[in-house]
Formats: structure tokens, sequence, C-alpha cells
């Protein structure tokens, strides 16, 4: 029904004809009136902002879109806030119309502070060399100037440091503006220090010198004027430079000392070669001499060698080496070992009188030598007794007369490293067919045609040889087809009967530890 009342007649759709329905609706005719306004608000602000014209501002080459319903560049900068110097270069002009879409350039100068010649110039510019900027502000720099700009020395030529960021608008608020990177931050500080004159006689011969340094020291340096510790200096060193003073140098003489195997170059004020080693704190003890004489006078480049001459007994000894004596032991058991003497290294001694001259010996006489203390030989006791001893295998028992542990390694006629079509492939050491039970041995520690048992393995014969099987090696032989192979170490058992005596090696070869 409510709503019925407030809708407007078809006649009445007009602005004032709503209005007059509003205002005759008695009960809300507080709260329609607000939101008539605050519509009306709504549709002047959305004008508003439509009739504002769109431009950007190029402030030191950093875009910043902007709008404005000003007509003019010089009114839309100061409504950005942007402060404008005199140096600073607008484009188009300042008095310029405004349309939307333009682009505003702004090219900021730079603020920049010279210090010359006790007195300080505050301008702007848009230079970017020293050798484009000081002579519009009347300064000549002479060949010797230094020009240092913010902290760092640069050349006429050298391009000026860059600009800080361009300037661009960081906020808005209420009209005012902030744009970053205006101020001091971009500025420049220059500093001309001027050369002085100074005048050098060096050791009689004269020249007049240009510097910026602070001290003599500093002004030789800057020259490439090498001093020396021998040199007389006046003013000294440390002294303060000023216009047109005199610096004065005498200089030593060169000369290159040899002194106990060293080589001291060095430059002296001194008149005689004794002088000269006094200088650098040489000292002339007991036979020593000098070539040349010590009251020589110094020359330039003079070479003074000292000789330096010295007497010693020394006393050299040598070991005498031990010997070791293996003896058999026929009630200690086969490879069993036992020491019954160590060994100890003997000492001879001898007495020579060494000569020295300039370090270095010239002469060497034996005056007496002696045995000091006689070596004692190392007696090792090794067993010749045979045990034989019964091992079960799955073959049976067996007996044995030796325990071995070697590496065992296997092969086949194929891997034994010959040809098929080599005359000699397949057949072992000792004219065999290659068959599997046939083992390869070093003979220096198992004989040849020895019967003996590996575990895993079983009973094989000593049949073969290989120039890869040295010392403690057993290399297993296979039938083609039917090889395992073997990398470990294992016992390996020499089977009765024992060889004659004189074919025993009763001391075998220590072996490489177990992997």
């Amino acid at each position: 029904m409510l709503e019925e009342s407030i809708q407007p007649k078809p006649e009445s759709l007009g602005w004032n004809n709503f209005i007059e329905n509003v205002a005759s609706w008695r009960p809300r005719k507080e709260l329609l009136a607000l939101a008539v306004m605050l519509t009306m608000a709504s549709i002047l602000t959305a004008g508003y902002l439509q009739t504002q014209t769109q431009v950007t501002l190029l402030v030191d080459g950093y875009p910043e879109p902007f709008r404005t319903h000003l007509t003019s560049v010089e009114a839309l900068l100061k409504e950005a806030g942007l402060e404008l110097h005199l140096k600073d270069i607008v484009s188009p002009e300042l008095e310029a119309p405004i349309a939307s879409g333009d682009v505003i350039s702004i090219r900021r100068a730079r603020p920049v502070t010279v210090q010359v010649d006790d007195r300080t110039i505050e301008t702007r510019t848009h230079n970017r060399t020293l050798s484009d900027l000081l002579p519009g502000l009347g300064v000549t720099l002479q060949p010797r100037d230094r020009v240092i700009v913010n902290g760092q020395e640069a050349g006429l030529t050298a391009s000026l440091p860059g600009h800080n960021p361009a300037s661009r608008l960081v906020s808005s608020r209420g009209g005012n503006r902030d744009w970053h990177g205006q101020g001091e931050e971009a500025s420049l500080c220059i500093v001309i220090q001027r050369a002085v004159s100074i005048h050098l006689d060096n050791d009689g011969h004269l020249a007049t010198l240009y510097t910026t340094e602070s001290t003599v020291g500093e002004a030789l340096r800057a020259e490439g004027i090498n001093l020396y510790l021998g040199d007389r200096i006046e003013p000294g060193l440390s002294s303060p430079i000023s216009s047109d003073m005199w610096v004065y140098i005498q200089r030593s003489k060169p000369a290159t000392i040899q002194v106990d195997g060293r080589l001291i170059k060095t430059r002296t004020l001194g008149e005689t070669v004794s002088e000269a080693l006094a200088q650098e704190g040489v000292a002339l003890l007991g036979k020593d001499y000098t070539e040349p004489g010590v009251d020589t006078p110094i020359d330039e480049d003079m070479t003074i060698r000292v000789v330096r001459v010295r007497e010693e007994t020394v006393i050299e000894q040598d070991p005498i080496s031990f010997e070791t004596t293996w003896q058999p032991d026929p009630n200690l058991e086969l490879d069993h070992q036992r020491l019954d003497q160590g060994g100890e290294n003997g000492v001879a001694k001898r007495r020579i009188r060494v000569a020295y001259e300039d370090g270095q010996e010239v002469e060497r006489a034996l005056e007496a030598e002696w045995v000091d203390r006689e070596p004692t030989n190392k007696v090792i006791a090794y067993g010749t007794k045979i045990v034989l001893r019964k091992l079960e295998t799955p073959s049976g028992t067996l007996t044995y007369w030796r325990k071995i542990r070697a590496l065992a390694t296997s092969y086949t006629a194929a891997t034994s490293g010959k040809s098929r079509d080599h005359p000699q492939y397949g057949i072992t050491r000792l004219g065999w067919e290659m068959r599997g039970g046939i083992v390869a041995v070093d003979p220096n520690v198992i004989n040849l045609r020895t019967e003996m048992y590996v575990p895993g393995y079983g009973v094989g014969v000593a049949g073969d040889t290989g120039g890869k099987v040295r010392g403690r090696h057993v290399d297993l032989g296979y039938e083609e087809g039917e090889l395992k192979l073997w990398y470990k170490w294992v016992d390996v058992y020499l089977l009765v009967p024992p060889p004659p005596a004189n074919q025993i090696r009763w001391v075998l070869p220590s072996w490489p530890r177990e992997r």
C-alpha cells in the first residue's frame, strides 16, 4: 500500500514532479530528502571527474599520469606541487594550454657546489662533464690541479655522476603532493685543489714541480722520485708544502754488500767501506776480511764482499746396519719362528776439521775415525719340524703336512691369456692339458706336482704357473664353461707326502694384508 502511494504517475515522470511527490510523503520526508542529496552529489562528482583533462608528467624521464581541470602548464605544475628553478627546462612552455593526452616534460637542473680558491660557488646545471661546467663558472684549471667530485678524483672529460632515480609522485593527500628525488640528494659537490710550485735541488739537478700534495714526502712520491734511507732530505719528508719552497736532496751512493750468503743493496753517505758496513750494522769478527779493503773509498755502484772466516771441529757418525741371521731349529714346528736375539745398529764416528770462508766450506780434513759401537745381529730361529695332521673334508679324511694362507683366484684355458689358435693354448707349465683340479702356483712357495686341498674347491695339484701368480697366491683351474669366480683369502692344505728337505722352502714370504 505504501509503495503505491509513492509511485509517480506517467505524466509526472519529470524531476520536479518527482521532488513534489517525495515532499508530499510526509512520514518519510527527511529520509527521502537525504537520499536525493546524496544522489545529486554522486552525479555531480561523476560529472566533475569526467570533465578532467588526462595528461602525463615526465619528470627527469619518469612518467606520472595526472588529471586536472586547469588549463595551462604553469597552473598544472603548481597543482602538482613541483617546485621549479630558473634553469629547469619545461616543455611545452609554462603559458601553453593543456589538452587531454599531452606529455609535459620537466628536466631539472642539478644543484652544484664548487669550492675553489677559498670561495664557494652554488649553481644549477644541465652539464654532463666538468669541461662543460667549469668554464661557465669562470673557473680555469691548471695542468696539475686536482678535481674531486663527490669525494672521488675526476678528469675534465669524465662524465659527472648520474642523477638520482627520477622524481615521482609518491603521495597526494588533500591537494598536497610529495615528489621523491626532489632536493639535495641529487646535488654535486666539486672541490678543486690548486697545485703549488716547489723548487727541487736533487743532488745538484734543479727542477720546479707543481703539486697538490700536503707534505714534502707525498709530493716527491707523486712525482715518482725514489728516496733511500741513506739519502738526506731537507726539509724532512713530513714538512708541509708551501708555495715556492726549496727542497734539497743529497743523494747517497749505491753499493752492494755480500755477507753471510745475503745480498744487501743499499745507498750510503759514507766515505769508506768500513763506514758503509757500519751503516748497515755489518761487523767484522776474528779473521773476517773484506774485498776491497775496509779503508777503500766508496765508488758509485761498488760491490763489497765480506768474507767470514771460521774453523770448527765436527763429529760425524753413520749407522752400521745389523744383519739378520736365520737359524733352523728341528724342535720348532714348521712355519713357526722365534726371535732369539734382537738386532741393533752399530755406530761409526769420525772427527773432521772444517774451514769456512764467507759462509762456504773451503776445506775439510779427516782427523780420526773409529767404531763407537759394534752392531748386534738379529737372530731368528725357524722351525723345520714337520707335523702331520688330519683334516675332515666332504671327500673324506685327508692328511696334510703344511697349511698356507693364500689369495685364491680362478681361471680356465680361455682366460689364461692365450688365443685359441696359439700352439700352447690349454697347455699348463708341466705340459698337461688344462682341466679342473689343476692349480697355478708360485714354485718358490709351493713345489710343482704338490697335491693340495682348498676348501670349497677340493683336491688339486700344482701343475701350472702364471705371470701374475706370485708369493702366497693360488689360481684355481676349471673346465671351460664351468668357471666359478674366486677372489678371497683361504687356507691351502699341502697333502702328504712332503717333499725332500732340500726342496722345502722353510721360510715363506710374508703375505699382504687381507682385504
